[in-house]
């Protein structure tokens, strides 16, 4: 699924929006060795802040599994002001029809996961289909992109080959980039969708993105709860001190797996104040928590 992602809607998608800038920051930072600013564990920089639109790749549980931003190329953008060694000399592109799209990255690690219904071939493609079709709606002709040689191989393989190339190719980090254009029309589209075996419509919209999410935040809250739940008939039922401890200890395990604000220790006043049990003296009873 691809989500759309601009400045009329990104407040409305705080979750995804953070999973993606930290996917970038795993990615250029971590992989590819790209000289970027990584603050908090999230890679963002100048052009993050002129209002762009990002496509971004989910999976069934909305996590972000690929995304990219895309920007006009009238003003400022990566190719003209960062990476402007690989015009080797030439103008930049500028045209309101030609846009860029640039920190194109997948999740090749959460992927790669046997239990993952999506290949990271399929995901690419799948974000390549997004980028492209939300070009083509928006009256973009061309994408203008900055990839490493593997990626431009990527392209090929999956008939979705750049139809040129700016200035020349330069070392980046680990990698090498090179400036690649893509068209927007309805056969490029067609052929990347045929290669990956893609049918039906790859955009989510806002509503049924919201929906889920919506759903996915309930389940988890239904899950916290029957986990407090339990811990308290254990905490009930326990006979001796190393069954007090035996609960606690589940309970600090369960601390560090969910959210504070749904399941923190206020809302288990026993374990903080000792849990006093019939079967036993309250003093003997009410372990220390570390």
């Amino acid at each position: 699924m691809i989500l759309i992602l601009d400045a009329l809607n990104m407040h409305r998608f705080p979750t995804v929006v953070e999973d993606m800038f930290q996917l970038r920051a795993r990615v250029f930072a971590g992989r590819l060795g790209w000289e970027v600013k990584i603050t908090s564990g999230k890679e963002v920089d100048q052009f993050d802040h002129m209002n762009p639109g990002y496509i971004v790749g989910l999976d069934d549980d909305m996590n972000v599994i690929s995304c990219a931003r895309v920007l006009q190329t009238t003003g400022p953008h990566m190719l003209s002001d960062v990476f402007d060694t690989i015009l080797d000399g030439e103008p930049p592109l500028r045209s309101p029809t030609i846009w860029e799209s640039t920190r194109f990255c997948v999740d090749t690690q959460r992927l790669k996961r046997t239990d993952s219904a999506t290949t990271v071939s399929k995901a690419t493609c799948e974000l390549m289909v997004g980028i492209l079709e939300y070009g083509r709606s928006s009256g973009i002709t061309d994408i203008i992109t900055v990839i490493d040689p593997v990626m431009d191989r990527v392209l090929k393989r999956s008939d979705n080959a750049p139809h040129g190339y700016v200035g020349k190719t330069v070392p980046m980090g680990k990698v090498s980039a090179l400036a690649a254009l893509l068209d927007c029309t309805k056969e490029r589209i067609e052929r990347v969708r045929a290669f990956a075996g893609i049918e039906g419509n790859v955009l989510l919209s806002e509503e049924a993105a919201l929906q889920k999410l919506t759903s996915l935040d309930a389940d988890t809250k239904a899950s916290v709860s029957d986990l407090k739940s339990y811990c308290q008939e254990l905490l009930e039922s326990a006979a001796t001190p190393s069954d007090v401890a035996a609960a606690m200890a589940l309970q600090r395990i369960l601390l560090g797996k969910h959210p504070a604000d749904t399941f923190t220790q206020h809302n288990f006043p026993e374990f903080e104040q000792g849990h006093h049990s019939s079967h036993f003296s309250p003093v003997a009873t009410t372990p220390t928590v570390s």
